[in-house]
């Protein structure tokens, strides 16, 4: 596991999410921190589009807004890697989310 990666996740229900942790927390920690994707899409900076070419069903956001820890054990299955350009959005949009520009 490490940051980047999009994973199924059991949370209200089945979904996929953004690891967003530290690459060193999946080795010691119980629980990480992730983006929920939504198909609600609505065009707000703190969201990231990603679709197919990241092996997702359709076309969905990442949620920066949404950011939540869960537990590790939540996670059920890798879905693939964003790409480099795609994290630099995410940090971005993360960046705005959390006020640190």
């Amino acid at each position: 596991m490490k940051r980047g990666e999009l994973w199924w996740a059991r949370l209200d229900k089945r979904r996929p999410v953004l690891l967003l942790s530290r690459d060193e927390a999946y080795d010691v920690r119980a629980m990480v921190t992730v983006a929920p994707l939504s198909t609600t899409i609505r065009g707000f900076s703190v969201e990231v589009r990603v679709g197919r070419k990241e092996k997702l069903p359709k076309v969905c956001v990442v949620n920066l807004d949404n950011v939540a820890t869960i537990a590790m054990a939540s996670l059920e299955e890798r879905i693939s890697v964003l790409s480099t350009s795609k994290m630099a959005q995410v940090d971005d949009s993360l960046r705005f989310a959390l006020g640190l520009e």
